[in-house]
């Protein structure tokens, strides 16, 4: 199995957003959270409508670590969270499915693989995109890779900067400016 990658060029973030918002607005949302907050796609995809209705931050406890966690909400959700939520009973799935059922992690995985092929990206893509895309555009704005180790509950440095690919740009630069 191959590891997925992050989405490095803003660019085509932007172009998978507007491939999702002519989708659904729920496609479009789940791409932003996931991009914004790091969460594994588990975590948005468990998530409730009262989970973020009329809400600053948004607190779990991760499915894979049984870890507690609390981020503040950014101001591109809010607005998107409370059109979406509006109507909607604080205990139902926040993502759901046309049949009224919680979204899958097969369903939302092919909607990310399927925007991000409209959108023409050669990368290897898969729900986790979302989380290391997040990491990898946290880094490269505040180069704080003990911040986003403690986000991502890593257990080291080096672990966060393989996952959301730094360690391969930085050997492919380094390489591309060695020459004899």
């Amino acid at each position: 199995m191959t590891a997925v990658e992050p989405i490095r060029n803003l660019r085509d973030i932007r172009r998978i957003e507007k491939i999702l918002e002519k989708q659904n607005e729920r496609n479009l949302l789940i791409f932003i959270l996931g991009i914004n907050c790091g969460l594994r796609i588990s975590d948005i995809l468990a998530l409730n409508v009262d989970d973020v209705k009329d809400r600053n931050y948004i607190q779990i406890v991760e499915k894979k670590t049984g870890k507690y966690k609390k981020f503040p909400i950014n101001d591109k959700l809010k607005p998107m969270f409370a059109k979406y939520t509006k109507g909607k009973q604080p205990d139902e799935p926040l993502f759901k499915t046309r049949f009224n059922n919680r979204l899958d992690r097969i369903a939302a995985y092919r909607m990310i693989n399927d925007a991000c092929e409209k959108a023409g990206l050669e990368e290897n893509i898969g729900t986790h995109t979302l989380r290391k895309t997040f990491g990898y555009h946290y880094y490269q704005k505040y180069k704080d890779v003990v911040m986003l180790q403690k986000i991502f509950n890593h257990s080291n440095p080096q672990l966060t900067l393989r996952y959301i690919g730094i360690e391969q740009d930085a050997i492919d630069e380094s390489y591309m400016n060695f020459i004899l």
